[in-house]
């Protein structure tokens, strides 16, 4: 009854938050079985389930699934990995590597947190 009456706060409340210029927490989603070659660029959080052959550049968030694959340089705010990387992976704030990951290449973040089991070859800059 409240989307059918006259008080226009609660039926604009509901309309902006189904507009689809509503860009409140999106996320740029990679499924599985996507191959990208090339350079990717997201300034919203970016999940990464398939595979990106080229540099990934995220403003946000990015988080990548165990079957997640980048070949090439990564750059993100914050980071979750539990795929593979082969390339520099840079994090402005706290890299997580979850039990599952591999990086092949530098790391540099300001907090690097890593779990048992987690694999990475190469330098790591922490701070």
């Amino acid at each position: 009854m409240a989307l059918f009456n006259s008080n226009s706060d609660k039926t604009n409340a509901v309309s902006n938050a189904n507009s689809p210029t509503n860009t409140e927490g999106l996320t740029c989603i990679i499924a599985k079985g996507t191959v990208i070659d090339g350079k990717i660029t997201s300034t919203e959080n970016m999940r990464i389930d398939g595979k990106i052959k080229g540099q990934v550049v995220c403003d946000k968030r990015l988080v990548m699934d165990t079957e997640g694959v980048i070949e090439g340089d990564v750059q993100a705010g914050e980071s979750t990995i539990q795929g593979r990387v082969i390339g520099t992976v840079s994090v402005m704030n706290t890299l997580h590597l979850l039990e599952s990951s591999f990086i092949k290449g530098d790391i540099k973040a300001k907090k690097l947190h890593v779990e048992e089991g987690a694999k990475y070859d190469g330098k790591c800059l922490i701070g």
